[in-house]
C-alpha cells in the first residue's frame, strides 16, 4: 500500500512529492498540537518551586507566591494566550526588543509581541507559498531538488525577516529625523529659556513648534514634557530620553543637562554653547555628504556618459574600417 501511495505522489507530484505531502502532513499536526500545548496546565511543583526561588515565598513563609511575569496581562488581546511562545523568555532579551519597538516608534504595549506574531506568520505563509511553488514546477516540468529546495526555504526566510527589516529602516529614519531636527530644536529651546521661561516649558513649546517639521523629534519632546508634569525626577527622564532616541547628539545633550544641574550653572549659557557646537557639526555633515558626491558620481558618469562618448567618436572610424576590409575581401 504504501508504495502505492508512493508511486500516486511522484506521478501527480514529480519526484519531491512523497516529501512535499510528509511537509504538509508535519505542518497540518503542529497546527493541531499547537493549542493543546498553549494551553498546558503548569505543574503545581515546578510553580511552587519557582516562587519559592524568585522571594522565598511559599506556605512555610507565609508568602504567597507570586510569579514575576514580563508580559503585559490583558484580557482583550488576542495574543495573550500566545504571548510565551510570541514573546522572549528573558528579561534582558526583552527590554532590549521593546527598546528597539520604541525606538522605531512602536510604543504600544503589545508591540513585541505584534512583531513576533508577524515574523512567525509572515515566515508560515510564504513557506506555505514556497511549498505550493515547489509541488506546481515539479509537476509542470523537470526541476532539481536544489533548485526546489531553495523555492521553498528562500521565501520563508524573507517571509521572516521582512518585518525585521521593517523595523531596522523605522529606527534608521527616525534617528536622522531626530539628528537632523535637533539642532533647530536646541535654537528654539535657547530663544524660549532667554525670553524667561523655564526648561520644562520651553520643550512644550519645542514640541508644538516641531510637529510639523519633525514629528517623530516632537513627539520625543512632548514625552518628556508629561513625564516632567507626571512628578518623574528630571534627571531620570532626560536619560530615558537619550535611551528612547539612541542619537549621540541627544545623550550629549542630556549629559550637558545633567552636569548644568548638579554644578548649579546656567543652562542658557550651557544651551547657547551647545547649540552652536550643534550648528557647526550640522554644516560639516552636509560638507561630508557634498564632498562623497563626486565619488558616488564617477561610476554613474563612466557607465552613462563614457560608452556613448565613444561610440559617437570612434564609431564612424570603426564602420570606415569595417567598410574598407569588405572591399579588401571581393
Amino acid at each position: 500500500m504504501l508504495t502505492a501511495v508512493n508511486e500516486y505522489l511522484v506521478a501527480k507530484m514529480g519526484p519531491l512529492g512523497p516529501l512535499a505531502a510528509v511537509g504538509l502532513l508535519g505542518i497540518l499536526l503542529i497546527a493541531m498540537v499547537l493549542p493543546t500545548i498553549l494551553k498546558k496546565r503548569v505543574d503545581p511543583l515546578s510553580k511552587l518551586r519557582e516562587s519559592s526561588r524568585a522571594g522565598g515565598g511559599g506556605p512555610a513563609s507565609g508568602k504567597s507566591p507570586v510569579k514575576k511575569s514580563l508580559r503585559a496581562e490583558r484580557g482583550s488581546d488576542k495574543l495573550d494566550k500566545f504571548a510565551t511562545f510570541l514573546e522572549p523568555k528573558t528579561e534582558e532579551e526583552m527590554s532590549t526588543s521593546r527598546l528597539k519597538m520604541t525606538r522605531a516608534g512602536y510604543r504600544g504595549k503589545n508591540a513585541v509581541r505584534t512583531f513576533h506574531a508577524t515574523q512567525f506568520i509572515l515566515g508560515i505563509f510564504f513557506l506555505i507559498v514556497g511549498v505550493i511553488y515547489a509541488i506546481v514546477a515539479s509537476a509542470t516540468g523537470e526541476v532539481s531538488t536544489t533548485q526546489l529546495a531553495l523555492a521553498v526555504v528562500i521565501p520563508g526566510a524573507v517571509g521572516y525577516y521582512l518585518p525585521k527589516y521593517w523595523v531596522e529602516r523605522r529606527v534608521q529614519k527616525r534617528m536622522e529625523e531626530i539628528q537632523n531636527g535637533f539642532p533647530d530644536a536646541l535654537d528654539m529651546l535657547l530663544v524660549c529659556v532667554e525670553a524667561g521661561q523655564s526648561l520644562d516649558q520651553g520643550i512644550i513649546r519645542v514640541s508644538k513648534e516641531l510637529n510639523a517639521g519633525y514629528p517623530a523629534l516632537a513627539e520625543e519632546f512632548e514625552i518628556v514634557s508629561q513625564e516632567v508634569k507626571a512628578g518623574k525626577d528630571k534627571i531620570s527622564v532626560l536619560r530615558s530620553f537619550s535611551e528612547r532616541t539612541g542619537v549621540q547628539d541627544v545623550a550629549s545633550f542630556v549629559t550637558v543637562m545633567i552636569q548644568s544641574q548638579t554644578f548649579g550653572t546656567s543652562i542658557a549659557e550651557a544651551l547657547r554653547v551647545y547649540a552652536s557646537e550643534m550648528r557647526d557639526k550640522r554644516v560639516m555633515r552636509a560638507e561630508e555628504a557634498a564632498n562623497k558626491l563626486p565619488t558616488k558620481m564617477t561610476l554613474g558618469t563612466m557607465m552613462f556618459t563614457v560608452p556613448p562618448l565613444l561610440i559617437i567618436l570612434v564609431g564612424p572610424s570603426v564602420y570606415d574600417m569595417m567598410q574598407l576590409f569588405a572591399n579588401f575581401q571581393f
